[in-house]
């Protein structure tokens, strides 16, 4: 008879081990059953840490008076290299003759850019009348046109009551205006005839500040405006309405939405990041009107996910901004008014 070669088992020594008796059960925590298999358990939602890298710059905005002759982009770069901060940019670019109001914009808060370009910009502006330039400012040789000498400060108010409410305005052929996916002023220094197209552009207020008369004459106008209005476009127009031909000099801004030119900070005053980061803004103070919404810990966390939340008191309908339990911005986003939930679109780090 055939000896079986199958191997026959022995219990080990100890406790014995069988396939019907169940172990027992681990009281680890992470053998908890979940559901249909063994896993974790589910915690509570709890916001990101912030993260704490020394090398990471503060996040906020910077309220710089730019000087003449110096471009926009090159005071980012000077106060990137200054700060060592990774993101950096700008809010409303100035010509490169103009002084005034930049906003510097550090971290997160670039990601605002686009709401702050919403904001009304005021300036001041010197117009000299009885000339004409190619690039309607100061940088090109003047022509003559015409004779200023007969106008007086009632002919230029009247002259700029033209120039407020909804206008149809074109950009200076010296511009930074795309045309066939080149800018303008690329074209003009090649010497294309082509200029850009006129566009619909929002004037709030054109006031006259002063009056030289003369040969010479020069009008101070302060004017109040929205995004992409060129003032060298409303001083060449407004040359053009008196008859006698006229460009953009001396031009300071002086406000950009709640940011004024008397609490500026000239950029050789700043030696150091933590110069900066005392001058910094909050990030909000670049946005539009918005209704304000308070996050607790968990709704944060699931803002931060980009998941929509439920806020009480609910808001209204329209653009929202929610804040976190400390009162710092956490998103932008909108109502809505189905779901009666906050919605968010753009969540800050």
């Amino acid at each position: 008879m055939a000896r079986s070669t199958r191997r026959r088992y022995a219990p080990r020594s100890g406790a014995a081990v069988t396939f019907a008796r169940r172990g027992r059960r681990s009281k680890s925590r992470w053998t908890r059953p979940c559901g249909l298999s063994w896993g974790p358990p589910r915690r509570r939602s709890l916001p990101p840490l912030h993260s704490s890298d020394a090398s990471r710059f503060s996040t906020g905005v910077l309220n710089v008076d730019k000087a003449a002759g110096e471009t926009s982009f090159a005071v980012v770069n000077r106060l990137r290299r200054l700060t060592g901060a990774h993101r950096v940019g700008h809010a409303g670019t100035l010509d490169p003759l103009a002084t005034g109001v930049l906003p510097v914009l550090f971290e997160s808060a670039t990601r605002l850019a686009e709401f702050a370009l919403k904001l009304p910009k005021t300036y001041v502006a010197d117009i000299h009348l009885g000339f004409v330039t190619a690039t309607d400012d100061a940088e090109a040789p003047r022509e003559a046109v015409g004779d200023p000498a007969r106008l007086v400060a009632a002919d230029v108010e009247s002259a700029l009551t033209e120039f407020t409410g909804r206008i149809q305005q074109q950009p200076p052929a010296f511009s930074a205006v795309k045309l066939d996916g080149k800018r303008a002023y690329e074209l003009a220094r090649a010497g294309a005839p082509t200029r850009p197209a006129p566009r619909e552009v929002e004037v709030y207020e054109a006031t006259l500040l002063d009056f030289q008369p003369g040969p010479h004459a020069v009008a101070r106008v302060e004017v109040r405006c929205g995004s992409g209005t060129y003032l060298r476009s409303i001083a060449r127009d407004l040359g053009h309405k008196l008859g006698v031909g006229g460009y953009l000099g001396r031009l300071v801004r002086t406000a950009y939405g709640p940011l004024t030119i008397e609490n500026a900070v000239r950029i050789e005053q700043l030696v150091e990041p933590d110069a900066v980061r005392d001058r910094l803004l909050p990030a909000e103070v670049i946005l539009p009107d918005m209704e304000r919404v308070r996050l607790n810990v968990e709704q944060e966390a699931q803002v931060r996910q980009g998941r929509s939340v439920r806020v009480l008191p609910e808001p209204e309908p329209g653009p929202l901004r929610a804040h976190d339990a400390e009162g710092r911005l956490v998103a932008l986003g909108h109502t809505d008014p189905l779901r009666r939930t906050f919605v968010p679109e753009k969540v800050l780090s």
